[in-house]
């Protein structure tokens, strides 16, 4: 294994809020969720302008009976159900991307 100092430094910040340099200088902040021998698994927030274009006006909908479940009525009247917003997303980089680990606070 090559990048053993990287894989010792995402070990230990495991479940960690990060800010990650890659190779090429560019930077994004996630949780480290899962790590191998090649790759690293992060939990990456979704801005509010990717969540807006994901669910277009989603604030401004209400749903009444939704027959998608086949139950009428689906949800709580006058509110509905969307599910549970999405605030993360998944990101896989290889170790040898990763240039620089730094811990963030968590507020």
């Amino acid at each position: 294994m090559k990048h053993k100092h990287m894989y010792d430094l995402c070990k230990t910040h495991m479940h960690s809020y990060v800010l990650a340099e890659l190779e090429d200088g560019t930077n994004f902040d996630g949780i480290i969720t899962g790590l191998d021998e090649e790759y690293v698994y992060f939990a990456v927030p979704i801005e509010n302008e990717v969540n807006s274009q994901m669910m277009p006006n989603m604030n401004e909908q209400r749903q009444f009976g939704w027959y998608g479940y086949g139950y009428p009525g689906f949800g709580y009247p006058g509110y509905g159900y969307f599910g549970p917003r999405r605030r993360f997303r998944r990101l896989v980089l290889p170790l040898a991307a990763l240039a620089a680990l730094s811990v963030l606070p968590w507020y």
